[in-house]
């Protein structure tokens, strides 16, 4: 039985569709991945997984329990972490602890066996009586991990928790995520960051309420599997951008960084009229390479197909 299954889940605020007839399992030990803009629809979908939200409509089950039936029985099986840092910022990280260890009803003995794991997994030994609020952002969202682990939960619920945070943070906090799914615990973790989405075994790309794609990044990078992605360098990135993006030979054209990914239509690989144009214009480029497909490329393409579709 998959750790989660979802079957057409929606959820309404009045007449506004938040979340729009979601369907999806995540495995065991699984790492699950919502990848969206703000708004998309994720942090509803999982505040209704966690059982702190209800379905206007549809099922799911977390561990075996349904959500809606039994919210409190989803909330004991499971960890949660919000968006913004789930502590009480004028405890200590040992306060902190010791009153999450009691909210899950742990025992001294094992609060003090636990205290222990978080302070080495968070790198705070020595931290314990530092106030929470005085900690670096990095060090907060570790603890704020540790927290919601206290009770060694097979399923852990992360809501975007690595905003804020700087670069080697972040690549720290993923380097837990793995550890843990190694352990075999299911990590379900939205984010809008694209290079922390590589780190997902599956990936649901959210776009207006409902899921436009899923599958693995190599499985999603599918979608290019007939067209070229040519990599454009030119000192004047917009004007080349406006130059080429009407060939006839181009199917549209994107920045990516400060150059840019040109795609080009099915079955055409000759970059010659892209030469031809820049050239015309007085418009000089590096030499094109031909560049394998970013997850930011196929979140672009997928959103602009949705928003095509519904337009």
């Amino acid at each position: 039985m998959p750790a989660v299954t979802v079957r057409e889940l929606t959820r309404r605020f009045g007449a506004f569709l938040a979340v729009d007839r979601v369907s999806f399992d995540v495995e065991d030990g699984e790492i699950f991945g919502f990848l969206g803009s703000n708004g998309a629809g994720k942090s509803t979908t999982i505040r209704m997984l966690c059982g702190l939200l209800k379905p206007s409509s549809g099922t799911a089950t977390v561990g075996g329990i349904d959500v809606e039936r039994d919210p409190e029985g989803v909330k004991r099986r499971i960890g949660y972490m919000s968006q913004r840092f789930s502590l009480y910022e004028l405890l200590t990280v040992e306060e902190n602890i010791t009153f999450f260890g009691g909210l899950y009803g742990l025992d001294k003995r094992r609060i003090a066996a636990r205290r222990a794991f978080v302070l080495e997994m968070a790198g705070l030994k020595g931290r314990e009586k530092t106030l929470t609020r005085d900690l670096a952002g990095g060090w907060r969202q570790r603890l704020a991990l540790g927290c919601a682990i206290l009770h060694e939960p097979s399923i852990l619920f992360l809501d975007e928790p690595t905003g804020g945070v700087d670069p080697v943070s972040r690549r720290q906090f993923w380097q837990l995520i793995d550890r843990l799914s190694g352990q075999g615990v299911t990590v379900f973790v939205t984010t809008h960051y694209l290079d922390e989405a590589e780190h997902c075994h599956r990936l649901a790309l959210m776009h207006a309420g409902r899921i436009a794609a899923l599958g693995s990044v190599a499985e999603l990078k599918q979608i290019f599997r007939e067209r070229a992605v040519v990599e454009v360098r030119t000192g004047s990135p917009m004007a080349a951008l406006r130059a080429l993006d009407d060939l006839p030979t181009v199917e549209k054209t994107s920045p990516f960084g400060t150059a840019l990914h040109v795609w080009l239509k099915p079955g055409i690989r000759d970059t010659g009229p892209l030469r031809t144009r820049l050239d015309e214009l007085g418009l000089p480029a590096e030499p094109f390479e031909f560049v394998q497909p970013s997850l930011e490329d196929v979140f672009m393409d997928v959103v602009a197909r949705e928003e095509a579709a519904s337009s």
